[in-house]
């Protein structure tokens, strides 16, 4: 898609290329693009509410009203850049439509395009974005703020708070509030945080959250949604059950609201690809048999299915009738998802290292996180934190903030596992924020696993 040819990085959307000029508002005029440095009109020929329609979302000014033809803001000076527009009205912006090369046209100013919006000012903050998705309607939220995009913590984030983003911009209604950066981790300012919407407001803006800039996350924590219209869809008659996250696990389905387990029997890659797609999980890794996830109880609702591949839902694929089977729980299918990453953020985390299972360790406590002192640190305690984190076993247990100093508050010290705890918070340790640190003496670790 035309999403991957530009990173975030080699576009700079603070400066929006396009602008309404002689309106009564800055959402109402005559429609300016630069190129090349230079603003330049729009020809009408062609022009009509799809074009608008997408200006309006490129401003962030609400939906499209008119599209005047024929000057009704004034005649623009200079160059004319764009005629013959073909947009869908899907767009992100109006220089992704059909149209005649840059400057290439027989108009005059007479014919400038304007469009009017509905949105008169849009006050604070503004225009929202989703980016790092496969289309405008998935990805990391961003909001505008004194002419700067930035970040939303993912603290207190979810489902409503992406309804609110979703239906701001347009794309539906929200599927997933996915958390931990899912869709990579932002570059500029953290502008939200403890942003708690009912799901009602007609702006994340309108929403209770901290002040503007006020925040106790890293970018790792920022905050994403997946909208209805993004294509990416959550089926609600499917799940997984026992793994380490929602997108690996026992597969089961729902049938007559009873939820029952898949056999085995011709279980493949072919119908875990059918299953991870359902769940908006990505693709399928692998599709374990014999209850690698344990056994499930009660109904074994499907047995012999056998997918091409290409079904939008597990259901859509042969198989026997349902609850027609000699299977046993013993058989029961599972199914183990590409897209690993939405877990609920366990409370240890590494970070600042050169990848997820190396870092600086921070614990939450009191939704904040904080670093463990160095002193008595040793291979027993890199052990639980490996574990818990789900990175296997230690390779080392270093002091001295190795990746870094803590930016916050040193949560723990003289803390003392024995190695088989479940985690850190259960190893023996002074009273939480007790210590004689310096964020100099940070502990890290290094596990096995990337």
């Amino acid at each position: 898609t035309l999403g991957c040819l530009l990173s975030p990085e080699d576009v700079d959307t603070t400066k929006l290329e396009i602008r309404l000029v002689g309106g009564p508002n800055r959402c109402s005029g005559r429609v300016e693009v630069l190129h090349k440095d230079v603003w330049g009109t729009v020809c009408d020929d062609q022009w009509d509410l799809r074009e608008a329609k997408v200006v309006c979302r490129q401003l962030g000014c609400g939906t499209a009203v008119s599209a005047p033809r024929e000057s009704k803001y004034g005649e623009g000076k200079g160059q004319i850049w764009l005629s013959d527009m073909k947009c869908k009205g899907t767009e992100a912006s109006l220089t992704e439509c059909e149209a005649k090369p840059w400057g290439d046209t027989t108009c005059n100013h007479v014919e400038d395009a304007s469009v009017e919006c509905s949105g008169t000012e849009v006050s604070e903050p503004g225009p929202i974005r989703l980016v790092g998705g496969p289309n405008r309607c998935a990805g990391r939220v961003e909001v505008l703020h004194e002419e700067q995009w930035g970040s939303v913590c993912h603290d207190d984030w979810d489902l409503n708070d992406a309804q609110v983003v979703c239906k701001q911009l347009g794309c539906g209604d929200a599927v997933l509030a996915p958390i931990g950066a899912k869709f990579g981790r932002g570059f500029d300012t953290i502008w939200l945080d403890d942003v708690n919407c009912t799901g009602v407001e007609a702006a994340l803006s309108e929403c209770p959250a901290r002040p503007w800039g006020d925040h106790n996350c890293y970018h790792g924590e920022d905050a994403s949604a997946v909208c209805s219209d993004s294509g990416i869809t959550v089926s609600t008659s499917v799940r997984l059950v026992g793994g380490p996250n929602r997108c690996s696990g026992r597969v089961e389905v729902l049938h007559k609201d009873v939820w029952g387990t898949v056999c085995d029997d011709q279980w493949d890659l072919r119908e875990a690809k059918v299953v991870c797609r359902q769940l908006g999980c990505g693709t399928a890794v692998s599709a374990p048999r014999e209850s690698k996830y344990g056994e499930g109880k009660g109904q074994i609702w499907l047995s012999d299915v056998n997918c091409t591949g290409t079904e939008a839902s597990l259901t859509e694929c042969e198989a026997k009738p349902w609850g027609d089977t000699t299977c046993n729980h013993v058989e029961d299918a599972s199914v183990e998802c590409s897209e690993v990453d939405i877990p609920e953020e366990g409370p240890v985390r590494l970070v600042d290292g050169p990848n997820k299972c190396a870092g600086r360790v921070e614990v939450l406590h009191e939704n904040r996180w904080g670093s463990v002192c160095d002193d008595h640190w040793d291979m027993k305690d890199a052990k639980v934190v490996c574990k818990e984190v789900g990175c296997g076993s230690p390779m080392s247990a270093l002091g001295g903030a190795r990746y870094g100093r803590g930016p916050d508050i040193i949560w723990l010290d003289d803390v003392e596992c024995n190695g088989t705890e479940e985690s850190i918070s259960d190893c023996q340790a002074r009273p939480w924020g007790e210590h004689n640190c310096y964020h100099g003496e940070d502990a890290d670790v290094v596990c096995a696993g990337n």
